[in-house]
């Protein structure tokens, strides 16, 4: 797990709510602080749905951050920043297995339970900061080493600074 402190937040800021860079992470949760708190859950309610529609739709257990980013942006736009906000991406299951052997990492995709990115906003500050987690105990740091060089990689090819804290 890193922490990196994002330098150039409007930017930052812009890719996460109005661009595609985030697009196919899946929103686990979001918390935004404006006037109210406001609290998204990004697993999917599966009875709203019909079968056709979840066949068709290859429907997953947590939404696209595509999907409900119109609705977060809406909440944080306007003359005032919020006073916070907290969202928690997963990088796609599907992905994974690839992840895995790209990076040499000695895991089989079912094992890995999530592979996340917590973007937090409080008191002017902006930060990711990288999380694993797998379904059994292990002392092997090698999936959260992977990760963390990852996400500093994507960041760095997407011209985001940012100082490891």
């Amino acid at each position: 797990m890193i922490a990196l402190r994002i330098e150039d937040k409007k930017k930052f800021t812009s890719e996460l709510f109005v661009g595609e860079l985030f697009d196919r992470f899946f929103l686990r949760e979001a918390v935004v602080v404006t006037f109210n708190t406001f609290t998204v859950d990004g697993r999917i309610r599966q009875g709203y749905f019909t079968e056709e529609e979840l066949e068709q739709g290859r429907i997953e257990e947590y939404s696209l951050w595509s999907a409900v980013k119109p609705f977060c942006f809406s909440l944080i736009k306007g003359k005032k920043l919020p006073e916070s906000f907290r969202i928690v991406l997963q990088y796609p299951a599907a992905a994974i297995e690839r992840f895995l052997a790209d990076n040499g990492v000695a895991m089989r995709a079912e094992q890995v339970k999530g592979l996340y990115l917590n973007v937090r906003y409080e008191e002017g500050q902006l930060q990711c900061v990288t999380g694993t987690a797998v379904n059994y105990f292990t002392m092997d740091k090698s999936l959260e080493r992977a990760w963390d060089a990852a996400v500093e990689k994507f960041f760095r090819a997407r011209q985001i600074p940012f100082v490891t804290e």
